[in-house]
């Protein structure tokens, strides 16, 4: 276990995605801090779950499209743990409709959470990753980010843009020994999808080689092993997880 006492900072991990991932580091043995923005009670709810599968984890709820909070919440971090060595902003929300029909309000919501936080957390983790010279970041984009989907204009653009930013800052700090990269998840089978119906869950599942959606757990072992020093050479890399969706 060569993961295990590593400090992991999840956010958004209180559902989906970013609790798979969670739990999966905490099989590892490292030290999780699960968030969360709003959801208080589902983050509360992980972190017992975690605590009966014989895990601890500390759980702090924060709106990291804010830095002042995510500014508090790394303070609060570094004083129990010292540092985070592995970061993945996972944090997301998406928005289905015609981008004519949406307003700025909505536009800012969707930025600030799933671009402007990835800058907050990353900038505040990188100071003691690069006086450490190690530190792993992971960005939990979207296949939407590198093909584009119509009705969701404004996702599909800052899913571009944690790509993008992860392939520039790989380059920054990879001479501090620090790695960074995205996975590029396609349909995952999460509360994000429930409210599609059975006809549309058929076509989308039509669409994808493999004939399924994917599972949470399926992102979150990949996030595992880019965090390991058997993906020690890979760096920069968008890595596409959809099932062969044509």
């Amino acid at each position: 276990m060569e993961l295990k006492g590593k400090t992991v900072l999840v956010t958004g991990s209180s559902r989906g995605i970013g609790k798979a991932i969670a739990f999966a580091f905490a099989k590892e043995g490292c030290n999780i801090i699960l968030n969360a923005s709003t959801s208080s009670d589902e983050l509360v709810k992980a972190q017992e779950e975690l605590k009966a599968m014989g895990y601890y984890s500390y759980s702090y709820l924060a709106d990291v499209s804010s830095y002042q909070s995510c500014k508090e919440m790394f303070g609060t971090v570094n004083n129990i743990y010292g540092n985070v060595d592995i970061l993945v902003n996972n944090a997301g929300i998406a928005h289905m409709g015609l981008f004519t029909e949406m307003n700025p309000e909505k536009w800012d919501e969707i930025i600030n959470t799933n671009i402007k936080s990835v800058f907050n957390c990353t900038h505040l983790a990188l100071p003691k990753m690069i006086s450490s010279k190690s530190g792993t970041i992971i960005n939990i984009s979207s296949i939407w980010g590198e093909r584009g989907a119509s009705c969701e204009a404004v996702y599909s653009a800052t899913k571009g843009a944690v790509n993008s930013f992860t392939k520039a800052m790989a380059k920054e700090v990879g001479p501090s020994g620090i790695r960074i990269n995205a996975i590029a998840s396609g349909v995952i089978d999460t509360k994000m999808n429930e409210w599609l119906n059975d006809e549309e869950r058929a076509v989308l599942t039509d669409e994808i080689a493999l004939m399924r959606f994917g599972k949470a757990e399926e992102i979150a072992d990949l996030a595992v092993f880019l965090a390991c020093d058997k993906s020690s050479f890979i760096t920069g890399q968008i890595i596409t997880m959809d099932g062969c969706m044509v």
